[in-house]
């Protein structure tokens, strides 16, 4: 099987490979810093089409493929881990969920505006009590024939302060259990909903994280995405957002790497560079057969 990369893949991450070193890398750190959401250059992603990498073109995506998505999410993350967070829960998350769940009349409305990047989106799941737990979930959307009302609190919501369409997971039916979730579109103004204070991040700062709050939230019956009741569309939105975060990690490891390796080439000891001293490999296996004895003899 042949596993080189297309003409196509090529000129795709040599694109994100572009616009990672000539929009992201000029000040990174001063964003990151001063914890300063990217308006700008998610407006630049979109205009390229990072923003809906998989959606159908006729929902104003670029109709990519997944091997796509990694490219572009490996540059991006060499560069700026923030915007390819936000890229990644605005792809994986939220214009997944919408072209997976939403009706037509929703792709329409939100959909083509989350693909193009005239819109952030947010995907809402955790709470305090329900993180990993998916199914404990506290926020309440209760029936009141034309319209919900939605209770609760949602916790370290990835772009919560930016985003102007929010993918929340509520729980309609406590007797139903995980069985009773649904999953609603929320506008930004909405009444009664609140975006809580800004998480002091140790990294990642560029993108903001949230606690949001619904407080008898009224959302018209329309917005219920009617694809698939109880946890089968939240936790297959996540499944698309783990591999996206994958690809993300990989490519910032692999600028480590890179950053290592030239600086072990650049610095300078005792005449030559640090890379010309390293131990040989006999010598560091002897060394890692004592640190085991130790360690072996230390829990004795």
């Amino acid at each position: 099987m042949d596993f080189s990369l297309t003409e196509e893949h090529l000129m795709i991450r040599d694109a994100a490979r572009d616009f990672a070193q000539t929009e992201l890398l000029p000040g990174v750190i001063e964003r990151d810093n001063a914890q300063t959401f990217p308006n700008e250059l998610v407006r630049k992603m979109g205009e390229l089409g990072f923003m809906g990498i998989m959606v159908d073109p006729k929902y104003g995506g670029s109709g990519m493929d997944a091997i796509s998505y990694v490219l572009i999410m490996e540059e991006l993350s060499k560069i700026d881990a923030s915007a390819s967070v936000i890229v990644s829960v605005n792809n994986s998350l939220v214009c997944y969920g919408l072209e997976a769940y939403a009706n037509e009349a929703q792709k329409q409305k939100y959909l083509r505006k989350l693909a193009t990047g005239e819109f952030v989106g947010a995907f809402c799941l955790s709470e305090p009590e329900a993180g990993s737990d998916a199914t404990s979930q506290q926020t309440t959307a209760i029936d009141m024939g034309d319209h919900y009302i939605i209770n609760g609190t949602k916790n370290w919501i990835t772009s919560g302060g930016r985003s102007d369409v929010y993918l929340v997971i509520a729980q309609t039916n406590k007797e139903k259990r995980h069985k009773g979730i649904n999953a609603f579109i929320v506008e930004k103004g909405m009444p009664g909903f609140d975006i809580g204070p800004k998480e002091d991040k140790l990294g990642i700062r560029g993108s903001d994280t949230h606690t949001l709050q619904f407080n008898d939230v009224k959302v018209p019956k329309e917005n219920l995405l009617p694809g698939k009741n109880g946890l089968g569309a939240p936790l297959g939105c996540l499944d698309s957002a783990r591999y996206g975060i994958a690809w993300g990690a990989i490519g910032a490891a692999m600028d480590c790497y890179d950053t290592a390796l030239r600086y072990a080439k650049e610095r300078i000891q005792f005449g030559k560079p640090i890379a010309a001293t390293q131990l040989q490999q006999k010598k560091l296996a002897e060394m890692i057969t004592e640190i085991t004895k130790a360690q072996l003899l230390a829990f004795r």
